[in-house]
């Protein structure tokens, strides 16, 4: 007699009942083996909430209404700043202010912001509406969520202000400062409201940045204490992306996607964040990545090349004085990115024109992070593993960066990384 292989669907359905029998939480995993974790998600994620003050002094009349009526909605969706013709507004109120006595940045004046719903999982959203695609780790949510994992319970986020960057050693940032202190008391309460397991940190994209940032601000003995895993998704490399310096020359196309980039370029060159992540010598060498008739600009040549954009003189100083350093967290850690979709590695300013779309010259990638800039952050992370730290990296053939917490395949293997490390 011939054996007949159960389908999927009948091993879920056993699975399932099983479950039941043995009083397991949803999902197929026991509820007591729960490690608690923290969602860090990407850049343009995080809600951001604003108060203008008397202080402030619209640039049109119409930005200044909403002055003295409390808290609103500054960036959370897109389609709406479009529709209200709120984007010149936006445009105004989202900059940012470099301070040279502090070193530091600042609003613009006369606007106060604030990150909403921080704690929650459900805590920050896709600024696009009409976008059918679940971005913003939606779907690990999901996939938590249906294993049994409970906002505020088990299940938390850590949203942050994407305008500013987590400092380098040696420069300040009060942002960040104040940031840090929130994720280690919300990493401790989470920790102490499962039995005191320790936590495990998922972060995507610009959250990776951070998250890392925050582990390597942590005492040591903290660390061991209260992480249980950290799991880097498509993680912003401190070597750098072309990415950051094409929006920084020819402004981002993706944080309004139906505005022309140039209107949200000056905004955009305010932005801590910008400059964090600009391509380094470390991964890029002196490959010229700005390629023009008249001059080529390489990993090596921001002294020229940032004043040409019309960046503030101090705070080229500031970019300049930025001494690369990268730390492994020591703490477990799997770190997934996609490879085999072409990603731009140069580009190509013929006349010199910073004002149109450049050409673009293709390498490999996640469609957005360049693979060789992925790789040399890499060989940094695993220097760990010479104290018998785990780490571990995975490359997703043809997951984009974006995707790669969406399409099944990959969605899979970040599902499959959290899941080890519960045990």
């Amino acid at each position: 007699m011939a054996i007949v292989s159960p389908s999927a669907d009948l091993v879920a359905l056993l699975t399932f009942l099983i479950c039941l029998i043995h009083r397991c939480g949803a999902g197929g995993y026991d509820a007591e083996l729960y490690h608690p974790v923290i969602l860090v998600p990407g850049f343009t994620c995080p809600n951001l909430e604003a108060r203008l003050t008397n202080a402030y002094a619209p640039s049109l009349p119409r930005c200044g209404e909403l002055k003295g009526k409390g808290w609103f909605p500054l960036w959370k969706n897109t389609t709406d700043l479009v529709r209200q013709d709120y984007v010149p507004c936006f445009e105004e109120q989202m900059r940012l202010v470099y301070d040279p006595v502090l070193n530091d940045y600042r609003n613009f004046p006369g606007v106060e912001t604030c990150v909403p719903d921080f704690g929650s999982a459900h805590g920050f959203t896709s600024k696009n509406d009409s976008s059918r695609i679940p971005t913003c780790l939606v779907r690990v949510r999901e996939e938590l969520e249906l294993l049994g994992y409970r906002d505020g319970d088990t299940l938390f986020g850590a949203p942050y202000d994407p305008r500013h960057a987590p400092p380098l050693p040696g420069q300040p940032s009060q942002v960040y400062s104040d940031y840090f202190a929130r994720v280690k008391d919300l990493v401790e309460r989470a920790s102490e409201k499962n039995q005191n397991k320790p936590v495990i940190l998922v972060a995507h994209s610009f959250g990776g940045k951070v998250i890392l940032g925050f582990v390597n601000w942590t005492p040591m003995a903290w660390r061991k204490k209260f992480i249980k895993h950290l799991v880097l998704v498509s993680p912003t490399p401190p070597e750098g992306f072309l990415g950051v310096l094409t929006s920084l020359t020819s402004g981002p196309s993706f944080l309004v996607p139906s505005v022309p980039p140039l209107l949200l370029r000056q905004m955009w060159r305010t932005f801590a964040s910008t400059l964090l992540s600009l391509p380094s010598p470390m991964a890029f060498g002196h490959r010229p990545t700005v390629i023009t008739n008249h001059k080529n600009y390489s990993a090596y040549d921001y002294k020229d090349l940032l004043p040409a954009l019309g960046l503030n003189t101090e705070v080229v100083k500031r970019v300049l004085s930025m001494q690369l350093r990268i730390d492994p967290p020591m703490v477990p850690t799997t770190y997934l990115n996609g490879v085999g979709v072409k990603t731009p590695e140069q580009v190509v300013y013929r006349e010199g024109n910073f004002d149109v779309a450049p050409e673009k010259v293709y390498g490999d990638g996640d469609g957005t992070m360049n693979f060789f800039s992925v790789l040399a952050f890499v060989k940094e992370l695993s220097r760990q593993q010479q104290a018998n730290i785990p780490f571990k990296f995975v490359a997703i053939a043809n997951a984009t960066h974006s995707d790669i917490v969406v399409q099944e395949h990959s969605l899979k293997k970040v599902m499959d990384v959290i899941l080890e490390a519960n045990h």
